[in-house]
């Protein structure tokens, strides 16, 4: 059954930013997953998933590459236009790929307005206080913002490698940023990869929503990978990674069984084929 707190999400036509910033006030943990075409919007959409982050993680999990780098502007617009078509209800967030906001105000605002006109519903940036410039002027000119603190994959090649942020001298900094992120207009905030109690502080330090990805349980929400989340991904998955299903099995077996019922001509059966007809079929 579904709970109250779902049904209060499920209610509205469309989930807005105020609403997901009112379940912060009223207690209520929600979730937000990635999907990156209008089949995976159309489920998650159905099953009553909030929001929806077309990620630049397509860069992994569509597109092949090593990392979200290498992601374009023009890679991502048609993902937004696809899930924008497959979702009725969930709020749609686009991510800002690397190099089309870190240059400045004037790029950022581009882009962001495109996302807009292609169905999204706000976007995400990376990064901390360096950014403010840029969320002011999208929020002005009404494009809603979610941040990304913690480990931001953008910024992989600074870091060194996935290693998780926020420890030691770090966490003040993180708590700054956060908070001059939220009087720059952010409506949420993605915490990845910190230490639990530092989200914690952040969570009850903040009137924004935190949506923790291996930031601990007491964030606001939680995010993950559509792929990570039903199995379909190779082994290892990151640490804070839970599967609910083991989708890459079933399809490779699907494939596999595939191949024998052709190979030993057990498909297409009689069944499954058409017959010749002595007076063509009328039109339906």
């Amino acid at each position: 059954m579904m709970s109250d707190q779902r049904a209060s999400l499920k209610t509205a036509r469309r989930v807005t930013t105020r609403a997901l910033m009112q379940s912060k006030q009223r207690g209520e943990r929600w979730v937000m997953l990635t999907s990156y075409d209008a089949l995976t919007a159309e489920l998650c959409d159905s099953a009553g998933v909030p929001a929806l982050l077309v990620g630049d993680s397509a860069g992994n999990t569509v597109f092949g590459y090593d990392n979200t780098i290498p992601v374009t502007f023009e890679e991502m617009l048609p993902l937004v236009r696809s899930v924008a078509r497959g979702a009725r209800r969930s709020l749609i967030v686009a991510d800002m790929p690397f190099g089309s906001y870190q240059s400045g105000v004037r790029d950022a605002l581009k882009c962001g307005m495109q996302f807009i006109k292609a169905g999204a519903h706000s976007v995400k940036m990376e990064g901390g206080r360096r950014i403010a410039p840029q969320v002011r002027a999208l929020v002005d000119a009404g494009v809603p913002v979610m941040a990304h603190l913690g480990f931001t994959p953008q910024s992989l090649n600074v870091f060194g490698g996935y290693r998780v942020q926020g420890r030691g001298g770090e966490a003040d900094a993180l708590l700054e940023d956060v908070g001059e992120l939220e009087r720059a207009g952010v409506f949420a905030v993605v915490l990845e990869m910190i230490p639990a109690p530092l989200a914690k502080r952040i969570t009850s330090s903040t009137r924004i929503p935190t949506i923790g990805i291996g930031a601990g349980p007491d964030c606001d929400a939680q995010v993950l990978v559509w792929h990570d989340l039903v199995g379909l991904t190779k082994e290892p998955r990151p640490r804070f990674v839970r599967t609910y299903a083991s989708l890459r099995a079933v399809v490779t077996e699907s494939v596999l069984k595939f191949q024998d019922d052709v190979e030993t001509r057990k498909y297409p059966s009689d069944a499954e084929s058409y017959e010749e007809e002595a007076e063509p079929q009328r039109a339906r």
